[in-house]
């Protein structure tokens, strides 16, 4: 990804966009072959650039220059008819391609890798939590399932915004192709594996940069989410799942117990980097009239910065994911940590099936259900406390049985329709 971004890359794409320019123009009989072979062997010099961009202040015209001094008279034909905009934004469409493949990549190998570990754990009984509280019986291999689905939606949106951006322009200084004919344009985007932007002024419309930058951004957030939640699981007091930990790694320097997550750590603080480039990229949209170079200063930072970030970030997740472990026992002890309380609103369900109205139904559970959070506010609750309290309460017992109450805490209930979750995700 550096490479891809690198001054070195880029001034050899806008040799490129030159050249392809130049062939163009001798397709329409402007430029005589002799001239365009001489053309075709042209070379910059990142020196010589560096010293004429001191005194012109302006990147396109130091890059000129260096080409057409080391051509002579055919150096005429280079730029013929461009403004700056037509090299810098097509360049940018290559580097932004190339970028984004890249990207594509990483986020399918991630999607493999999470996959896999949602097959695994695909039937892993663990407590649900909404608010932070327990909530019911799920499985982790389903909160696994629902990431590769988020991913996947992630790897549609990347492909939709490459498609929008990945758009070059060769019409001139206000897009009226007064001085360059809409036929080189469509050439060099067709050599250089572009899609043509349909009408243009002196710049690509910046909101397709906007989108593409929004898009890695909104990545970004899917995986704060998911590194979010593996930080939580890591907590001393659930200890479910675990980032690697290497023999020789140190998580603190006093505390030689610390087991830290850092990795999620770090991909959470990156993706707020991420979100503010987005931002950025929207302000970009609105430039003065024909183009303005607003947001040019801007775009040099957020454009490779966002990519690279992004391709951090999925590598280190990435690594975090097939190095997840995982303590499945300690998933079903947390689960019963709270005496059958997780069960609640099956036995509510039961008990309207009984006939008995919601309201009422929904009393009954709550009462008994808040006699054993007074006993789990103390520590984990052994057995099954909720069970015992409905089935000392007479109001309760005239409904359901012990054996009936039992049968409404067979967790089975909860991952019947599991395959079906997986099956639609096409797992």
């Amino acid at each position: 990804m550096a490479a891809i971004w690198s001054a070195t890359h880029k001034s050899d794409t806008w040799l490129k966009v030159e050249l392809l320019a130049c062939e163009a123009w001798a397709r329409e009989g402007v430029i005589p072959a002799e001239a365009l072979a001489k053309i075709q062997e042209a070379r910059y010099n990142a020196q010589r650039m560096q010293e004429i961009e001191e005194e012109t202040h302006h990147d396109i015209i130091s890059f000129l220059r260096s080409v057409q001094e080391q051509l002579g008279p055919e150096g005429r034909f280079i730029h013929l008819g461009l403004t700056s905009s037509d090299v810098l934004d097509t360049a940018l469409a290559v580097q932004m391609k190339e970028a984004g493949e890249m990207l594509s990549g990483a986020l399918a190998g991630l999607v493999e890798v999470v996959s896999q570990a949602a097959a695994r754990y695909k039937y892993t009984l663990m407590a649900g939590r909404t608010h932070g509280i327990h909530a019911e019986p799920m499985t982790f291999g389903l909160k696994l399932a629902m990431w590769v689905d988020e991913l996947r939606r992630g790897q549609h949106r990347l492909a939709d915004a490459l498609a929008q951006v990945t758009v070059g322009k060769i019409s001139g200084a206000v897009g009226t192709h007064a001085t360059v004919p809409p036929q080189v344009e469509e050439y060099v985007c067709e050599q250089l594996g572009l899609g043509v932007a349909p009408i243009s002024n002196q710049v690509v419309q910046r909101d397709r940069h906007a989108h593409f930058i929004t898009t890695l951004a909104l990545t970004g957030a899917s995986l704060e989410k998911m590194a979010q939640e593996i930080r939580h699981l890591q907590r001393t007091e659930l200890s479910e799942a675990f980032e690697p930990f290497s023999a020789g790694q140190q998580g603190s320097s006093a505390m030689p117990h610390k087991r830290n997550p850092e990795l999620c750590e770090r991909i959470c603080g990156l993706a707020r980097v991420l979100r503010g480039f987005a931002l950025t990229a929207m302000e970009n949209v609105a430039l003065w009239h024909e183009r303005d170079i607003s947001h040019s200063s801007a775009e040099r930072i957020i454009i490779p910065d966002a990519c690279t970030l992004l391709d951090y970030m999925l590598h280190i997740f990435t690594t975090v994911m097939r190095g997840l472990q995982v303590d499945e026992e300690r998933m079903l002890a947390n689960l019963r940590m709270t005496g059958g309380l997780v069960f609640s609103q099956r036995i509510l369900l039961a008990l309207i099936d009984k006939g008995v109205g919601r309201q009422e139904a929904y009393k009954m559970v709550q009462r008994n259900a808040q006699k054993v959070w007074g006993m789990a506010s103390k520590g984990p609750v052994q057995g099954p406390a909720l069970l015992d309290a409905l089935s000392s309460d007479d109001e309760v017992a005239r409904y359901l049985s012990r054996a009936e109450l039992a049968e409404l805490t067979n967790t089975d209930f909860y991952v019947k329709y599991i395959d079906t979750a997986f099956a639609r995700v096409g797992l």
